[in-house]
């Protein structure tokens, strides 16, 4: 379930509570009148199927309370509640198969934005993933993955591209052309003086097959590209976020780009491309199979969606714990 909660203005508390009241995906819902102070206006707090969500949240837009008032929703980690039970069966749809937008937007216009912090995070993991390629070390490669921010632009891009939000698409775009060159270009320097000091040597790096996984592009690259962004956005829109470390590790995004720049320092130019390759392989496939985890998911007004529709004729029934 979601806490949902609204600051809204005194004359339109009373109809916000109607619609509250006759929903039967909400409960729990208290009224404290006239407490909120910027904006000026009335509490209302209640807990949400999350699969109810959707609806809910659209018919509180068209009465105008986020223009004059003001609309927080967020998880629930757990709740003891026959009442929230009940919330949970009366509600349309299937809550493993909910996705509520309005959450889903928020998380990854977050998640794409193009700040410090994001470049630091990529530039850390391409200098770790070319310290990887030139020691022939799989464990710091896979630290790379691990560190790289780079899923959260991509997630949003996927979001953006479904729900034609051509905003949030090219914030993402922007996020992932202008840091990824940043970063590799830091990288680049970094590992020039690395060859200076005789850490970095062509010899080393050509004989280091334990990470060649890295530039040799197969069909398996787009397969597992495709995997893991079909995991990964599964981990956002169901609240799975642990399942997000094994997309990390499993996409060589990162550990391109640092093989990419290590490449070209030494001269060997054909891994150099092919290392790219590998890169953008892995960033259209991790796009593609998120569009089509969200084009599976229902939307507002299609409560089931396509795989709750599969479910109803096969005859499936989710059981909910009590």
């Amino acid at each position: 379930m979601l806490h949902l909660r609204v600051i809204s203005p005194a004359d339109k508390t009373a109809a916000l509570m109607r619609l509250l009241e006759d929903d039967p995906g909400a409960t729990h819902i208290t009224l404290a009148r006239g407490v909120a102070v910027k904006p000026h206006g009335d509490l209302v707090q209640a807990d949400v199927a999350r699969e109810g969500a959707n609806q809910l949240l659209a018919r509180i837009r068209a009465m105008g309370i986020p223009e004059t008032g003001g609309i927080t929703i967020g998880p629930i980690d757990a709740v003891m509640s026959d009442a929230a039970d009940r919330a949970v069966e009366d509600a349309p749809g299937d809550p493993s198969d909910a996705v509520v937008w309005e959450k889903l937007l928020s998380d990854t216009h977050e998640e794409s934005s193009l700040n410090a912090t994001f470049v630091a995070f990529l530039t850390i993991a391409c200098l770790l993933a070319a310290i990887g390629v030139s020691t022939n070390s799989p464990v710091t490669v896979v630290g790379a993955m691990v560190v790289g921010p780079e899923f959260g632009p991509l997630a949003a891009l996927s979001v953006g591209l479904m729900l034609r939000n051509w905003a949030l698409v090219r914030r993402s775009v922007t996020a992932l052309a202008v840091a990824f060159p940043i970063a590799m270009v830091v990288t680049l320097g970094a590992t020039m003086a690395w060859e200076h000091f005789g850490w970095i040597t062509t010899e080393g790096v050509i004989d280091a097959h334990n990470v060649d996984f890295i530039y040799q592009v197969g069909p398996f690259s787009l397969v597992v590209a495709l995997l893991a962004g079909a995991a990964g956005m599964l981990s956002l829109v169901t609240a799975k976020s642990a399942a997000l470390i094994g997309v990390f590790i499993s996409v060589t995004t990162v550990p391109a780009a640092g093989y990419a720049v290590v490449a070209v320092t030494l001269g060997q130019w054909h891994r150099a491309f092919e290392s790219v390759g590998q890169l953008a392989v892995n960033l259209l496939g991790i796009v593609v199979a998120g569009v089509a985890v969200l084009l599976l998911r229902p939307r507002v007004g299609e409560e089931e969606g396509l795989v709750g529709r599969f479910k109803r004729l096969i005859g499936m029934r989710t059981v909910l714990p009590r």
